[in-house]
């Protein structure tokens, strides 16, 4: 790595006022005394003299920060005149490369104590001249064949007008062809060329090979790993390319799905069913292309070898489950229909004041999604159900059905010409960047392993994230259970699906039931289910020989394993749960009602259950047709989500020019304030009462 550095003059500055201000104040105060020190002017520092001052402070400054890393620096000065003498150019290439060789970091300035002041377009014979730092890195970046130049500004890189102006947009990609879109703001307040400069020697450095990178190198939570993120390629900054891609950016995609989403939100009831309709019919009239392209994803899957036969389960499409998928979405269609600008409440505030709070859309949803290719009809419909417009990205190993299953949605929405209120993003964004459009995604919806979760709710700093991060749901079997309630509620939520996040991952037991047939039956029933069994620590404390002893009572196996602990009281295995569980789901296996409300009372889990089987967590088992997740958060939507926790409210004022003042001391009118019945009020409105 070699660095091109400004600073000299700075430094220089800085401690040749210094001595300026020590040598006037020694002279002033033999003559005239300390009153007249405030009102010392100081001289115009010439540049030369501040960089040959400030050359040894600079480089004073880069040894301390490198010595802490046991790296060694070394200063080169150099002036345009030097790269047009060949002898001097070959010096120049020699000795940096032996500087590299011996991992030496060269620390390159331009020599400013002779350097003439920078001739305007003075660039010869499409070689740049060098007029400032960013020119100079360029023409070194191409001289050395480097494989990347980053150049580091105040601002997060390149935007198509000034940074500071309304409309203002950050360019993650930036095209030789795209220098006509962009308007140039004034200079930075250091420095000597401005982002128009870097632009021109970014280009110039591009044409001769070199990659290159603008961005902020000032942010202090950014500075520290901004050229770690560019070399591992986030998308950090503006990336210069030559090569357009095809399609939209995801920063386009996320534009015109907001734009059609308005529109989406703006339709009839009626008409955003008969979207939903339309997709149902195409699941089940194109199945053959849609299976088609499964079969590929399948055996591409299989031959990587990398899926788990619980991952290839859920990428798996069937006809049975594109005909199950069909009749999901025409129960979305119906519950669809008085969704969208319900009327929740109304208000009678005065005389001829009415106020109103009705449902709307969110606005852009993002759902990641990872080896279910299912997951992409049922959010689609949901959207299109709650007026919200929808990005979407799908694991690669569900390519080819992802992109079928799209095309049918935009298919289906291009009834009512509102195609691209749905986008697949299918360039290479890293989930990481997605959750940086914090400008332009309303809420974000991760459908995958509790690993993935977890990285998107690290990941989104701006943007809400409907979710949780683990699924780690208790089966809690009273000393008053039933037998045959409890036999079939721990097989049903240990062994239906052990993969879902609703299943059962810790059981725990009344210390009573211990050594007791019902005890003997759960065990052997687990075992011929080939159930691996961990033993919680009171547990093992009762046996002499145990199962494994757990090593985490905070664990979601996802697969045939759980956890087997004791507990002396409900109210201890309240207290389990509170402290080792996920907030997802837990059940109660008893026939005492009063335990068992207490139970449901007392628990703070978005589903709570008494006799029931922890896999009804679901939103399809709740009648809401289909759902785009389970969420454990305390706000918003809580359990499974599915339309209902799609929308939003916002508040509707109709007056005749009423204002605050006719509500003051000095006013003629007074708050009424009544509740007003829900009733429709406009021709098509759909209200509820």
């Amino acid at each position: 790595m070699m660095i091109v550095t400004s600073g000299a003059v700075a430094f220089g500055k800085q401690r040749l006022r210094h001595e300026i201000l020590l040598s006037q104040s020694v002279r002033q105060a033999l003559h005239s005394g300390q009153n007249q020190l405030k009102d010392m002017a100081l001289p115009v520092l010439e540049a030369r003299a501040c960089a040959a001052a400030g050359q040894s402070g600079l480089m004073a400054l880069y040894e301390a920060m490198f010595t802490q890393y046991s790296t060694c620096t070394a200063q080169i000065l150099v002036t345009n005149l030097d790269f047009h003498d060949d002898q001097k150019r070959r010096n120049l290439n020699s000795t940096l490369h032996e500087l590299l060789r011996m991992n030496i970091v060269p620390i390159i300035n331009t020599n400013d104590a002779v350097v003439p002041p920078p001739e305007p377009n003075s660039d010869l014979q499409g070689v740049i001249s060098i007029k400032d730092n960013d020119s100079l890195a360029a023409r070194l970046a191409v001289e050395m064949r480097a494989d990347l130049l980053i150049a580091l500004s105040d601002v997060e890189g390149l935007y198509d007008s000034p940074p500071g102006s309304d409309d203002a947009k950050l360019l993650d990609t930036f095209y030789p062809g795209d220098q006509h879109s962009i308007t140039y703001g004034t200079k930075s307040r250091v420095g000597i060329g401005g982002m128009e400069a870097k632009v021109k020697a970014a280009l110039w450095a591009l044409q001769g090979g070199t990659s290159v990178v603008i961005a902020n190198g000032t942010h202090p939570k950014v500075t520290g790993h901004v050229i770690t993120d560019i070399v591992e390629g986030k998308k950090v900054g503006t990336f210069f390319s030559e090569v357009k891609p095809a399609g939209p950016t995801v920063e386009q995609q996320t534009e015109m799905a907001r734009s059609a989403g308005r529109t989406l939100a703006s339709l009839e009831p009626e008409q955003r069913s008969d979207i939903i309709c339309a997709f149902a019919d195409l699941l089940t009239e194109r199945k053959d292309e849609i299976l088609s392209a499964n079969k590929k994803d399948m055996e591409h899957a299989a031959s990587i070898g990398r899926l788990s036969p619980a991952l290839l389960k859920r990428l798996s499409l069937s006809s049975s489950k594109l005909n199950s998928l069909s009749i999901g979405l025409r129960q979305i269609a119906v519950s669809s229909q008085d969704s969208v600008g319900r009327v929740l409440r109304r208000t009678r505030v005065a005389n001829n004041l009415e106020l109103e709070q009705i449902t709307v859309p969110i606005g852009v949803l993002l759902v990641i999604f990872e080896s279910r290719p299912d997951c992409l009809p049922q959010v689609s419909a949901l959207a299109v159900a709650s007026g919200n417009a929808l990005l979407l990205k799908g694991g690669k190993e569900a390519a080819n059905t992802n992109r079928i299953l799209h095309e049918l949605a935009q298919e289906a929405l291009s009834i009512h010409g509102v195609k691209d209120a749905i986008q697949l993003v299918s360039t290479r964004e890293e989930v990481e960047d997605l959750c940086r459009l914090e400008k332009m995604i309303d809420l974000i919806i991760p459908r995958g392993s509790s690993q993935l979760v977890r990285d998107i709710q690290r990941a989104a700093k701006g943007i809400p994230v409907l979710g949780h991060s683990e699924g780690i749901c208790h089966v809690y079997v009273d000393h008053e259970a039933s037998i045959d309630k409890a036999i079939k509620i721990i097989r049903d939520s240990k062994c239906d699906y052990p993969a879902a996040c609703n299943a059962m991952e810790t059981l725990l037991v009344h210390r009573d039931l211990l050594r007791t047939p019902l005890f003997d039956q759960i065990i052997d029933m687990l075992r011929t289910e080939h159930v691996k069994i961990h033993a919680g620590p009171k547990f093992a404390s009762y046996l002499t020989f145990s199962p494994s002893e757990v090593k985490s009572l905070r664990t979601e196996y996802g697969d045939l394993e759980c956890c087997i602990e004791v507990v002396d009281s409900m109210q201890e295995a309240v207290d389990h749960i509170h402290k080792y569980g996920s907030s997802h789901t837990d059940v109660i296996v008893t026939e005492n009602e009063e335990t068992a409300e207490q139970f449901l009372q007392q628990l703070d889990s978005a589903c709570v259950f008494w006799n029931a089987s922890s896999r009804f967590a679901d939103g399809y088992r709740f009648g809401l047709g289909a759902e785009v997740g389970i969420s454990t958060a305390r706000i918003h939507a809580r359990g499974p989500v599915g339309l209902e926790g799609l929308l939003t409210t916002k508040w509707v004022l109709r007056g005749e020019g009423h204002t605050a003042a006719d509500f003051s001391e000095q006013g003629s009118m007074t708050y009424l304030h009544e509740n007003l019945p829900v009733a429709q009020l406009l021709p098509g409105r759909r209200t509820t009462s």
